[in-house]
């Protein structure tokens, strides 16, 4: 998280202890190694005051872990206490990693499970990776803006959401090849109709990322399954045959979860 974000989360938040112990956990999960003190609170743009005393009370509550000879902070097994109950209560990851696992071997690309949060974000919570010689990889627990690249296209597609909302969200957006509003408004229209969505270097230069939206108990998409590769790789095996699988695949992952487009 930059610090712009987490002064933006601070702001807004009811409980910015809870906003700050968030950011603290999310850039130790990033980090190659721990992390002392202070480099924690530069990156965060903190008083070390102030996090010094987060960092306490996640260390007291078993989520951090501080090493005394070294003075540096990192990731506890408390974590993995918390990651399984979620996972216990989501059956997502294990209704679409075959899905994945199919898209991947089938078509040459990374495929991904992603948990949609509203107009925040979206998480990665399953990962499948092609056995070629190339692929792009992503972890499980990665967060992206949510109207970012395929998967923001789906949800403005069909997530029913404010359009004064979807442009100020818009509009906060870092792209690599920036697409214009209004392009970006005809791209949903158009996964309206076909039923997934596409972005063709526009996130990522020479990457391709289609996404189809997965429903559960409401009328808007809770979950997506996407799909990413490099340009050259998606165009020769076919974008379009790529999205009919990817629609295909997220229906069918509705349906196990008890969801779909028109319940509500």
């Amino acid at each position: 998280m930059k610090v712009t974000d987490l002064d933006g989360a601070v702001k807004s938040s009811k409980a910015p202890a809870i906003a700050r112990a968030a950011a603290i956990l999310r850039l130790l999960g990033k980090a190659d190694g721990p992390m002392g003190l202070q480099p924690i609170a530069r990156e965060l743009g903190l008083v070390p005051s102030t996090c010094l005393y987060v960092l306490r009370t996640l260390v007291g509550e078993g989520l951090v872990a501080f090493d005394q000879p070294t003075k540096r902070y990192r990731l506890d097994a408390g974590i993995l206490t918390l990651a399984r109950q979620y996972l216990r209560s989501d059956p997502f990851p294990g209704v679409v990693q075959s899905s994945l696992d199919k898209i991947a071997s089938e078509h040459g690309v990374t495929a991904l499970g992603v948990q949609i949060s509203g107009l925040d974000h979206i998480i990665a919570l399953a990962v499948s990776e092609s056995e070629g010689n190339f692929s792009l990889s992503t972890r499980v627990g990665s967060r992206f803006p949510a109207l970012i690249s395929a998967t923001g296209r789906c949800i403005a597609a069909f997530g029913a959401h404010d359009p004064a909302r979807l442009r100020k969200r818009f509009d906060q957006l870092r792209w690599d090849n920036p697409p214009g509003f209004n392009l970006w408004k005809k791209q949903v229209e158009q996964a309206r109709r076909d039923g997934y969505a596409i972005d063709a270097g526009h996130y990522i230069a020479g990457v391709t990322v289609l996404a189809a939206p997965v429903y559960t108990t409401s009328a808007t998409p809770s979950h997506a399954i996407v799909a990413l590769g490099l340009e050259g790789v998606i165009s020769a095996a076919g974008p379009d045959r790529l999205g009919d699988t990817l629609r295909r695949e997220a229906a069918l992952v509705s349906a196990s979860l008890g969801g779909g487009p028109s319940d509500g």
